[in-house]
């Protein structure tokens, strides 16, 4: 839970009353590796905190080949926002790359967090911004360098993640074959 409490208050600031409140509304959950957090053509109706572990946001394109979105590792919030919110269903699936431990809360809870804490809501808005910012940042130089680039770019971006991921989900996230993937990592090397 301090983990959680320590990255909110990176957004804003809270009294010890409102922390012992989030931590009330908050349950831990583990997932095991390749459980979905969310997925595809349902409601999304959690939000979750990474405290250990990582996921990863797919869908499958119109060729029904799996494709690799982004990750999200430890110390940060996973959740398909868009359908969490608006309450409509989701066009990808969070799953667990590893075994997960996550703190999680429900729609009812967050709601409660939103009409209970003055300022929680521009709290959540500056994480929000935060992991948008992030999620362009990543996917930016995926459209513009060549395959070898991308994937020294990717091990900037997620230095803790290309040895604890399979490497067909890092070759998806790149757009690349497994088989490309396999040719450059032997060539850096």
């Amino acid at each position: 839970m301090k983990e959680l409490i320590n990255y909110i208050l990176q957004f804003g600031s809270l009294n010890q009353q409102q922390i012992d409140l989030i931590s009330r509304k908050a349950t831990e959950l583990e997932l095991h590796k390749d459980d979905y957090f969310s997925e595809a053509g349902k409601i999304a109706r959690q939000v979750g905190f990474v405290i250990e572990g990582i996921t990863r946001v797919c869908y499958y394109n119109n060729k029904g080949e799996e494709i690799t979105k982004y990750f999200i590792e430890e110390h940060n919030l996973v959740v398909d926002f868009e359908s969490f919110n608006d309450e409509i269903c989701s066009s990808a699936y969070v799953q667990a790359v590893t075994d997960c431990k996550l703190i999680v809360f429900s729609k009812k809870d967050w709601q409660e967090l939103l009409d209970t804490i003055v300022g929680w809501d521009k709290i959540v808005h500056k994480i929000i911004s935060k992991a948008l910012m992030q999620k362009v940042a990543r996917r930016s130089p995926l459209v513009t360098e060549d395959a070898t680039e991308r994937y020294l770019k990717f091990l900037e971006i997620y230095p803790t993640v290309a040895n604890r991921v399979p490497l067909s989900y890092i070759a998806s996230y790149l757009g690349i074959t497994q088989s490309s993937l396999s040719r450059i990592r032997k060539n850096i090397r």
